[in-house]
């Protein structure tokens, strides 16, 4: 990004040059290799896993769907053979092939740990099974819960049964009873693969990937004109510093407080900086925006209209209307009150916070030309309130006996990171973990419509010139390109969803292409980037930006009216004008 916000051109020159220049970009411009990679990625991942579904795939659809179907003709709620049948779809995984674990092995991130960082490395025979038996136990507790429940809770849907599903009273218990089994599920499901570790040795893979993921990115910084060679050469380190950061993330009491791989990666590279100093060989592939970027793409395609329109009209509303407001809002609370001196600052802050963090705010930044530590101040308010957010709100829904629907959507609209809502979802319940995942999903839309709309600002009112015209071409310049990329991605396979069946698709698709490649990927493009940011960094830089307290003002007014309008809005949409869609997640 550059330093500064840049004038408009001068003069009809300069727009066309700018003209002359445009096709080149294609193959000179890192926003377009961004799309080059992302897209490449995810036709591979499609390669790989469309043709391998599990056997006998269409015939467990069928069967499942017509318990599905006829259950929901026979009771007001969702009985203990509808979940059945609904476990029975989310078994089928195209990532259960042999391509499919040969490709998790290869790409996967260093294991969690609990006493020895070694294990995250390495895993004996001997360690898995002492692992396991230590295991077993829980698991067996948690195994005879969940038999002990489900037995309660059929006896309960019989109950109900035997009096038509007339019997309001009936009803409830018997839903009362189901959840109790599927939360004693959950816990059985996640006790099961505790109990069933098996040795490993990460570090060839990790020695593989590296190389791959170096190759990768350097071919693209080869054509761009820039030294492959140099750029593979820094990756290293920068690889390096990013497994450090997921050995971090993934010890036992990091994932507890929720502290995950992006504030380790941003602090680790932080201390670098800021101590003995990146070295200069290793700048050559300290690339914030080259790494975010093309997981940006991958991003898109993992955001499905389907599932959007899933939750209906109210996550829609929570979204897309709150959302905006919230920007617009905390942007005019910055300079009028707050009276932040700079506006990218500003703009970059509300935008991460508002929107959906990390993603966000690099797609502001770029729109609106903020300085690299700007950026870093934004991320780094995110980051904190995040890990602080998805601990508290799971417990204050908890405490307060908050549906979990709402709660969930609460959650989702507010909650800046997407693997953060995802986890307080999962502490609550399967119905706040969908919620809360899918009103997240439905705001990541936002991110291409949000640079969009700060670039056209930023063109005409920011940095406009007084009595000059603002051509069309200057908002083009400076639109970050590779949002294009993470529209098409996210059309592209929202069609193919549609077009192939939504089952299929989950099974082909979501639990294929994206959770068994593309996602994978994604996760260790934004370690990298956030790695780089650090690397980047000087805390003597960030000073500057961060005088009398202003940026943490902001977001912290801005963050609390994000919670209260949200909550309002979700209980509004979900409970009042539209209930029926609330009865039916």
């Amino acid at each position: 990004m550059a330093n500064e916000a840049e004038a408009l051109p001068e003069g009809s020159q300069v727009v066309r040059d700018r003209a002359t220049t445009s096709f080149s970009d294609l193959w000179k411009k890192e926003d377009y290799w961004a799309i080059w990679l992302g897209f490449f990625l995810l036709l591979v991942g499609l390669i790989i896993f469309l043709p391998r579904g599990p056997e006998g795939m269409r015939d467990k659809i069928a069967k499942a769907n017509a318990t599905l179907e006829a259950e929901s003709a026979r009771a007001p709620f969702k009985t203990v053979a509808w979940y059945q049948a609904v476990d029975a779809k989310k078994k089928l995984k195209a990532t259960s092939s042999s391509a499919g674990k040969f490709i998790k092995n290869f790409t996967n991130k260093p294991h969690g740990w609990k006493g020895n960082p070694v294990q995250a490395f390495v895993f004996s025979k001997d360690a898995a099974d002492a692992k396991n038996a230590a295991a077993a136990v829980k698991y067996d507790a948690a195994k005879a819960s969940a038999a002990e429940t489900l037995t309660a809770a059929k006896v309960a849907q019989a109950a109900a049964a035997s009096a038509g599903f007339s019997n309001e009273t009936l009803n409830a218990q018997a839903v009362d009873a189901i959840d109790d089994w599927r939360a004693a599920h959950t816990k059985e499901s996640k006790a099961k693969k505790k109990a069933a570790a098996k040795p490993f040795n990460q570090i060839p893979y990790l020695i593989g990937l590296m190389i791959v993921m170096g190759i990768f990115f350097g071919i693209g910084w080869a054509v761009m004109g820039k030294s492959f060679g140099k750029f593979v050469v820094g990756f290293v380190f920068v690889f390096l510093i990013a497994v450090l950061a997921y050995v971090a993330a993934g010890n036992s009491t990091m994932k507890q407080y929720g502290i995950g791989y992006a504030a380790w990666a941003i602090l680790f590279g932080l201390i670098i900086s800021n101590t003995v100093g990146t070295p200069k060989w290793v700048m050559e592939a300290v690339q914030v925006e080259y790494y975010i970027k093309t997981g940006l793409v991958l991003l898109g395609a993992e955001i499905l209209f389907g599932k959007i329109l899933s939750i209906g009209v109210p996550g829609i509303f929570v979204a897309w209307v709150v959302t905006p407001t919230v920007l617009i809002l905390t942007y005019i609370f910055g300079q009028k009150v707050v009276k932040i001196p700079s506006k990218t600052l500003n703009i970059t802050v509300s935008s991460d916070m508002s929107v959906c963090g990390v993603s966000a705010a690099i797609a502001t930044a770029s729109a609106c030309r903020a300085k690299k530590e700007e950026l870093t101040l934004a991320v780094g308010l995110s980051l904190v309130f995040t890990s602080v957010m998805m601990i508290v709100m799971p417990a204050v829904i908890k405490a307060t006996g908050m549906p979990h629907v709402l709660g969930g959507a609460w959650m989702g609209g507010t909650i800046d990171a997407t693997g953060a809502v995802a986890a307080a979802g999962a502490f609550l319940s399967d119905r706040a973990l969908y919620v809360a995942a899918t009103i997240k999903m439905i705001q990541n839309v936002l991110i291409g419509v949000i640079a969009f709309c700060v670039a056209i600002y930023w063109c005409a009112r920011v940095d406009r010139i007084p009595g000059q015209k603002v051509p069309a071409s200057e908002i083009w310049h400076r639109f970050p390109k590779f949002v294009i990329g993470f529209i098409v991605a996210s059309i592209i396979f929202s069609l193919m969803y549609e077009s192939i069946g939504k089952d299929v698709g989950y099974t082909l698709i979501d639990q294929g292409a994206i959770r068994g490649f593309s996602k994978i990927f994604r996760g260790w493009f934004f370690c990298l980037a956030f790695v780089s940011i650090g690397l980047a960094t000087n805390f003597r830089e960030l000073k500057e930006h961060f005088s009398g307290g202003k940026p943490l003002i902001l977001y912290v007014c801005g963050q609390s009216f994000n919670l209260i309008l949200t909550l309002l809005m979700a209980y509004i949409m979900f409970y009042k004008v539209f209930p029926e869609i609330t009865a039916r997640i």
